[in-house]
């Protein structure tokens, strides 16, 4: 009698550990439960490792691609105005429209004086318009653009030296035939690598001293030719080698910490236009080109993004959660009388409430660390393809925390595809199972 007793009053071990926190058995039986039906389980896990994997990979690839389109402004201070003389659409003073003008260097201590609110004003001349040079470096030859500047156009554009450095004040001062090459124009001269600063080379009839080379690419804005593919002079020496005289062929400006470019460009147009006799309004004619609305255009695209990321991730995953939760409903009706019994044997609805929950966070957490794991690796290798001189050009990867709350949601997907079934299973009584037997 005392053993009967004492066999009737003992639980199962896994129910036993459920109240308290999972032992062995418990995961055991929880396995066992999955694996019962393995083609079912697989294919209930895929949906949530198909949401999981999208919410990563999209997100990573969202990231990888911001990257990529942040190069093409790459070293372009945001709050910059280029300026440059294009032919009038409007007549002014007794001049017809179509008439084509040139700025001056005195431009710039023009606008120095009138917009005290630009803080660098920078010229800039090219060797000429629309047209290329030749380049020589013993038997090897490239056609670059040909660019002149002064060293505050490094505040503006800033270049990414690979060697040496930039045009500096001595250069301007001194009519040095100093040059510093674009990353293609380098590669292109220099086939061997390595550094060629002090080497010289000859463009058309004249001899430069290299003195750097920038890799700046700045692929988004070209102003008459590519960065990659420019050799930029001190812009003195270009005046006196192009017999440029005191033409200036654009004017890069910023404006100063808290100062909307978008505010000043009438003022620098009125400013430029009235010294050369055109129409203020002649936005064609005076042409000032605000990167300020670029930047903001690529911060609202990748907003509209990342929203996008989020809405089509979460509900990949959610309709993953909606199956696991139906598939633990399907489980709860096929073990009715196995829960019965247990009910009738001393399980507390907490215990069978635990165990429920706990099978429906397993099912979801494997598949989600697997949804991980898998974008982690399509991402990676994507990486790998986006490498340039062993240099990663865009990061396809997600932060260790973005990881850490997806593995997040998908538990809290757990637990709520959990709780119906196990609801149900809640209420279940054995008196009802051992009828539905």
């Amino acid at each position: 009698m005392t053993n009967n007793n004492s066999s009737g009053n003992r639980k199962p071990l896994s129910w036993r550990g459920a109240g308290v926190g999972f032992d062995l058995d418990s995961y055991r039986e929880i396995l066992d439960t999955l694996t019962r039906n393995k083609s079912r389980s697989l294919l209930t896990g895929f949906g949530v490792f198909w949401g999981v994997f999208m919410l990563v990979a999209l997100m990573g690839g969202g990231q990888g691609l911001k990257e990529l389109l942040e190069q093409n402004f790459e070293g372009f201070a945001q709050n910059t105005a280029m300026i440059w003389a294009q032919q009038t659409t409007k007549p002014y003073k007794g001049f017809r429209k179509g008439r084509w003008w040139a700025m001056e260097y005195r431009d710039i201590e023009r606008l120095r004086q009138r917009v005290p609110e630009l803080d660098v004003i920078a010229p800039v001349l090219f060797g000429s318009w629309g047209t290329t040079n030749t380049a020589y470096y013993g038997d090897q030859k490239t056609q670059p653009h040909i660019q002149g500047v002064t060293p505050d156009y490094a505040d503006i554009v800033a270049p990414r030296m690979y060697y040496g450095r930039y045009i500096n004040s001595m250069d301007m001062r001194e009519h040095r035939k100093v040059c510093v090459l674009g990353k293609k124009v380098y590669k292109d001269l220099f086939r061997e690598g390595g550094d060629p600063c002090g080497k010289s080379i000859r463009i058309d009839s004249t001899w430069y001293q290299v003195i750097g080379v920038d890799y700046n690419a700045s692929g988004g804005m070209n102003f008459n030719g590519r960065a990659e593919e420019k050799i930029t002079l001190p812009l003195t020496l270009v005046q006196q080698t192009y017999n440029r005289g005191h033409e200036v062929d654009m004017i890069a400006v910023t404006g100063r910490q808290g100062v909307v470019m978008s505010t000043l460009a009438p003022r620098i147009r009125e400013t430029i236009a009235r010294s050369h006799y055109i129409d203020p309004t002649d936005e064609q004619g005076v042409m000032v080109f605000n990167t300020e609305v670029l930047f903001q255009l690529l911060d609202n695209l990748f907003r509209g993004v990342n929203f996008l990321i989020w809405l089509v991730g979460l509900g990949t995953l959610l309709a993953g959660a909606i199956g696991v939760s139906n598939i633990m409903m399907v489980t709860v009706r096929e073990r009715t009388t196995e829960i019965g019994i247990r009910r009738a044997i001393g399980a507390t609805p907490r215990m069978i409430l635990s165990q429920i929950i706990a099978e429906s966070i397993v099912l979801t957490l494997v598949a989600g660390m697997s949804g991980i794991l898998f974008a982690v690796l399509i991402l990676q290798m994507l990486e790998m393809g986006n490498m340039e001189d062993g240099i990663v050009t865009a990061h396809f990867q997600v932060g260790f925390w973005t990881a850490l709350f997806a593995a997040l949601v998908v538990s809290v997907m757990g637990v709520l595809a959990g709780l119906a079934p196990a609801a149900r299973a809640m209420s279940i009584k054995p008196v009802d199972a051992m009828r539905d037997e």
